[in-house]
């Protein structure tokens, strides 16, 4: 069974791979695939592996061999899922495997932003400490997550595994209504509620056309002023220019934001060249726990297991 996976290195490094070779002997290995080097890469392979890459109709007809995708992502909108069920091609992504990582990604910056480290840190590199008249520095607040409220928009997996660790600390969960839902199931609120009551406002929801923009101008307007924004799901959610307006501004207290519109941020964004405190930016990490990755390598291999034995384990297509 001829098999390659495309984009290896989104994966990072440091993965074992045995079981995934032992399943596909012939499965080739390519670190980076450029776009046009798709078509020559994929030609007469029956297993296509691959994390970001696209895949499109032209590309799918071309080939009709072509009996499987998988995916090390749980997003699907790399992959033209009719033209793959048009085709013929079993589509799989996998689910479930980043949960920790995200949690304690989201509770990592969200202790940095309430306990003020980075600022603090900072006060101490430049000798703020070393000349107060008191034996500790007390320049910026600190809170307790237990005053809080947090509130969640994106009620799958990840958001329920952010949300119990919230109640360890003794938050306040509200989850919000799916967005562009006019209705309001039991147990949740309406998201212009959620804006306006949370203290912290966590996103896992996926990007869509409900989402784009979830988050700009008029949604900063209706945070408390001192919320804080955390942003681990995806870069479109967030109009970044009005973030940053917000933060200059006081609209909010502060964000962390692990995801943007375009990655790499080759053309750059308004939140790189923000340099206070109150704003964390990391490069799509949260789901990237050494755990996690292996995870994902063994989910793609369940994934694989399965379909060769008939099963429609996390089947999209």
């Amino acid at each position: 069974m001829k098999a390659v996976f495309l984009d290896y290195a989104t994966m990072g490094p440091g993965l074992d791979m045995t079981a995934m070779h032992a399943l596909l002997p012939e499965l080739q290995v390519y670190d980076v695939t450029d776009d046009e080097q798709v078509a020559d890469r994929i030609r007469d392979v029956e297993f296509v592996l691959t994390n970001k890459l696209r895949l499109t109709d032209e590309l799918l007809a071309q080939n009709p061999d072509l009996r499987f995708i998988g995916l090390t992502a749980t997003g699907t909108d790399n992959i033209d899922l009719e033209a793959a069920r048009s085709h013929g091609v079993a589509v799989c992504n996998i689910r479930g495997y980043c949960t920790q990582s995200v949690a304690e990604h989201v509770f990592a910056c969200l202790l940095n932003l309430t306990h003020n480290l980075r600022a603090y840190g900072e006060a101490v590199r430049v000798g703020e400490w070393q000349r107060s008249d008191d034996f500790c520095l007390l320049s910026y607040p600190i809170r307790e997550l237990s005053s809080m409220t947090l509130g969640i928009v994106g009620w799958g997996e990840l958001g329920k595994g952010v949300a119990r660790i919230a109640e360890s600390f003794g938050m306040q969960v509200l989850v919000a209504a799916r967005p562009g839902n006019d209705e309001v199931p039991d147990g949740r609120v309406a998201f212009s509620e959620l804006l306006e009551r949370a203290d912290v406002i966590s996103l896992h929801c996926p990007l869509n056309d409900a989402t784009k923009g979830l988050i700009g101008g008029n949604e900063f307007r209706r945070m408390k002023a001192d919320a804080l924004l955390i942003n681990t799901a995806r870069g479109g959610l967030v109009d970044s220019v009005a973030l940053v307006e917000a933060l200059e501004t006081g609209q909010i207290a502060a964000a962390a934001i692990d995801v943007l519109p375009q990655e790499p941020p080759v053309k750059g964004d308004p939140l790189l060249d923000y340099t206070s405190p109150n704003l964390i930016v990391t490069p799509h990490i949260a789901w990237a726990t050494n755990e996690a990755r292996q995870a994902a390598i063994d989910e793609l291999v369940a994934n694989i297991e399965a379909f060769l034995e008939g099963n429609r384990r996390n089947r999209v297509v």
